[in-house]
């Protein structure tokens, strides 16, 4: 019985701790986005230290892409040729990005977002946690990045 409860307690505390993704928060989205963690469906975790690449996200009136970029040791990024048509997707309760290349098509939904965290889940329920990146300047020549 005092199991039970306490189950049912901490079920209640996950269910209340969702955060709600608003049409408003989308806007946080646009920028750079460094890969922290991949965390696996049976509860494994993999961390990045380090990333050669970051997600760039452009989106306005829910759709944009989503462009690998290369961060430089200036400040600047390298953008790649491989890219993502994004389109932000309502669905209830739930939001998803849906993503379409000219060979596919897939979706991940937004578990949270704020200005400095993304969290999305695809259909595996592979998590995967971004932090929000900006330049950084290694050189130190007295130049402002953007």
């Amino acid at each position: 019985m005092k199991n039970t409860f306490m189950i049912l307690v901490l079920s209640l505390l996950f269910v209340s701790c969702k955060q709600e993704v608003k049409p408003e928060d989308i806007a946080k989205l646009n920028g750079y986005w460094e890969i922290e963690k991949v965390v696996f469906d049976k509860g494994e975790e993999k961390d990045y230290k380090m990333n050669e690449t970051f997600d760039f996200f452009q989106i306005k009136d829910n759709k944009g892409v989503r462009t690998k970029v290369m961060p430089q040791f200036d400040g600047t990024f390298l953008t790649t040729d491989t890219f993502e048509n994004v389109s932000v997707r309502f669905a209830g309760e739930h939001v998803f990005l849906d993503y379409k290349t000219d060979y596919t098509k897939w979706s991940e939904e937004i578990i949270s977002l704020s200005d400095k965290e993304l969290v999305v889940k695809n259909p595996q329920k592979i998590e995967y946690h971004y932090k929000k990146a900006a330049p950084i300047n290694l050189l130190n020549d007295g130049k402002k990045t953007k």
